[in-house]
């Protein structure tokens, strides 16, 4: 399908539209979301909120900027636009997802739900466009996964840090102020593990050498930045903790990542 530059623009459209969209519907409930989780004395969430949203808000805008450039190029049929369509789509995918958690949380309407469903849509019609093969598109997909919910595990440790040992007094009183300190940071070694899930992504469908050293430092990083903070949390609330399917998903994606087969797949394609 690499000549199918009408569907490309098309797709590439959507880019812009979800773009417009995340810009949009992110300062629409900005505030709104920040109010209700103070209203409901969860003012550590609130500021998590101001900081996250801001941070998807500019990565949103950004992707429908790329998506721009990918409809030029699909209506001057260069082709470079396929793979610069698929980095907008998965940069739209998080800036559509994350968003809907604090919202859904406090009750209120998930709009950047669409922006997520045209992200997905630019997702796998830009690898269709670009011929990759369907085992690198599940590979891709499930590192996808990996991406999104390391990154999750890069927010909670804003409000986890925020909550705890704010005040003098609390030092005094509690002298085991490891998790504090290890909350933050674990905060950027988390967002630094989702970064590399998107690279190894990038990497894997250009059939790139270095996408599996990648894939390898992005499992690396979402495994010790979520596992000690999953286990020490499941003992704070007495069971599963949702800081751990990032490092899980991250470490069954290390063990396939050294099978032979899965470089082969990744540098050859067959």
């Amino acid at each position: 399908m690499k000549k199918n530059n009408a569907l490309g623009a098309f797709l590439a459209f959507l880019g812009i539209v979800a773009g417009i969209l995340s810009l949009y519907f992110l300062a629409d409930t900005y505030n709104t979301v920040i109010h209700t989780h103070f209203a409901a004395g969860q003012w550590e969430e609130s500021n998590t909120v101001r900081i996250v949203y801001a941070v998807l808000g500019w990565l949103g805008i950004a992707a429908g900027g790329i998506s721009a450039a990918v409809l030029w190029g699909f209506l001057k049929k260069q082709s470079w636009a396929w793979f610069w369509g698929a980095v907008a789509a998965t940069i739209l995918l998080l800036a559509g997802f994350f968003p809907m958690i604090p919202a859904a949380d406090s009750g209120l309407p998930t709009p950047t739900l669409w922006v997520f469903i045209l992200g997905a849509i630019m997702w796998f019609g830009m690898l269709l466009i670009g011929d990759v093969n369907k085992k690198v598109i599940g590979l891709t997909f499930t590192a996808g996964l990996a991406y999104v919910l390391t990154f999750i595990d890069g927010v909670a440790p804003i409000s986890k840090f925020q909550s705890t040992f704010q005040t003098a007094e609390t030092f005094v009183q509690n002298s085991d102020t490891f998790w504090n300190g290890l909350y933050i940071m674990s905060q950027q070694v988390n967002w630094w593990g989702a970064a590399g899930w998107a690279i190894f992504i990038f990497a894997a469908i250009k059939q790139k050498s270095w996408a599996v050293p990648v894939g390898i430092f992005a499992a690396t990083m979402s495994i010790i930045g979520g596992y000690p903070m999953g286990i020490h949390n499941v003992f704070e609330v007495n069971r599963f903790s949702m800081f751990l399917p990032a490092p899980i998903l991250s470490t069954i994606l290390l063990v396939i990542l050294c099978l032979p087969n899965t470089q082969k797949l990744i540098t050859n394609q067959d």
